[in-house]
């Protein structure tokens, strides 16, 4: 009877410590178990995650160009392409949640339980990432104006008022890659030299077993050489631009030999570093974009485009454009006062620099839109207007830079827009989802 099925370890002898204060009970770690755990994607997030509410959005997006791109078509070989849409919602998330490398979403894609929901069981590699994010600007910015001409469809959105705001986004760039023409004429020539040793060294052996390098070396070399010929022509337009100028006494022209379209410039902190000036125009009613730019230039002369932005987009100028001290120019408002009258402008009138009165000096006297806008200016109303610029315009931009938009990790003006247009295209999204949930609320209220 004494026989047991198992073999049972001898019981251990306790002692009357261990008996007294008692051993503790632990739930140890067993990697090793086996678990089966029948689950499918859907079931993985929460009805109101907000990968949900990016993805109704991206299904209601006319995405007909992108669907023109695939090459991979019904009876012709080749592999299946990714569904654009699910590409648009991966970059709409993951600009939400702050990420902003195509190998960091990659990662996440493998990793996180939304990303994966967002795939549906789609696999997807970094490349194809980078490649969508920076290639499809044109598609975004229709999308974008689509998206605010259905707000003002629907009331939302009405152009009456809006502001104008610059910020400043760190380059992809070091300041020490700033040079003058003739150190960029030597790096040049040296990195032609290389070009054409390693062009020498593939063609020799061929088979060599270091072939794969000497071609990487090779590619690295010759993407070098053309930032270098684009840093080059970059450097002739900035002194054209200075000797029409007229000014004496500036420093040589530099440009950057690893972005040769960004421009040292002031920041927010007071130092100076390699940038790209985002210019955003918010409307003053609803919160939304309704006109973007990149620019490598300061703000001053950049309402007058702003506002022929809006009348290109949506076939009519605002009523009233919002801007700080740092827009004005006389020759911006003269401007805006001739091609587009109806619209007023709102800025800071700065107070005149004293300067030394001479018997020979003449100053023709302002233009009428000039004098309008300074008569304007000394309102109370005025003054109240001023004040929901900073509500609105610079609320837009730090709500972007809030998610990640503190440096570009792209290189190029082109490569820049289109990622400026992700973060402009989520915040109109969440901003239009929110006024349209107010809108319902309001008529349920009413209702009952």
């Amino acid at each position: 009877m004494d026989r047991t099925l198992f073999h049972l370890p001898e019981a251990e002898e306790e002692t009357q410590e261990e008996e007294a204060a008692g051993q503790p009970r632990l739930k140890r770690a067993n990697r090793a178990q086996i678990r089966l755990e029948p689950r499918d994607l859907e079931s993985t997030l929460p009805e109101e995650h907000p990968a949900r509410l990016i993805w109704e959005f991206v299904e209601q997006l006319d995405l007909r160009p992108l669907y023109a791109q695939i090459r991979a078509v019904e009876g012709h070989p080749g592999q299946n392409a990714i569904d654009p849409k699910i590409l648009m919602a991966l970059w709409l998330y993951a600009t939400m949640e702050g990420v902003g490398s195509a190998r960091a979403l990659d990662r996440l894609c493998k990793e996180h339980d939304a990303y994966r929901w967002l795939l549906g069981g789609v696999t997807v590699n970094y490349h194809t990432l980078a490649d969508f994010r920076v290639e499809q600007g044109e598609v975004l910015d229709r999308l974008l104006t689509e998206g605010v001409a259905a707000l003002m469809t629907e009331g939302l959105v009405s152009l009456q008022r809006t502001a104008q705001d610059g910020m400043r986004v760190r380059a992809s760039a070091g300041s020490g890659s700033f040079h003058r023409r003739q150190t960029l004429e030597q790096c040049l020539c040296e990195a032609e030299a290389q070009v054409q040793s390693l062009r020498g060294e593939l063609e020799s052996d061929p088979a060599g077993p270091s072939r794969r390098q000497r071609a990487a070396r090779l590619r690295a070399q010759r993407e070098r050489a053309a930032r270098l010929r684009r840093a080059l022509q970059h450097v002739e337009e900035i002194e054209k631009a200075k000797a029409k100028s007229g000014k004496k006494g500036d420093k040589p022209a530099r440009a950057s030999s690893t972005d040769a379209e960004a421009r040292v410039m002031k920041m927010a902190d007071g130092g100076f570093r390699p940038a790209f000036n985002v210019q955003m125009n918010v409307d003053v009613q609803s919160g939304i974009v309704v006109g973007w730019e990149v620019i490598n230039v300061v703000d001053r002369g950049q309402a007058t485009p702003m506002v022929e932005q809006a009348q290109q987009r949506y076939g009519r100028p605002p009523e009233e454009h919002v801007v700080d001290g740092g827009f004005v120019a006389h020759g911006d408002i003269e401007a805006l006062g001739e091609r587009y009258p109806q619209t007023a402008y709102y800025a800071p009138v700065r107070e005149p620099r004293p300067r030394p009165r001479t018997t020979r000096s003449h100053h023709p006297p302002p233009p009428p839109s000039v004098l309008a806008w300074r008569e304007r200016m000394e309102s109370e109303q005025a003054k109240v207007i001023l004040k929901q610029r900073s509500a609105t315009a610079e609320w837009a931009n730090a709500r972007m830079r809030n998610r990640g938009l503190q440096q570009f990790l792209v290189r190029g003006l082109r490569k820049v827009k289109a990622v400026l247009l992700w973060f402009v295209l989520l915040h109109n999204l969440l901003e239009g989802h929110r006024l349209r949930q107010k809108g319902q609320a309001v008529t349920a209220l009413r209702c009952a």
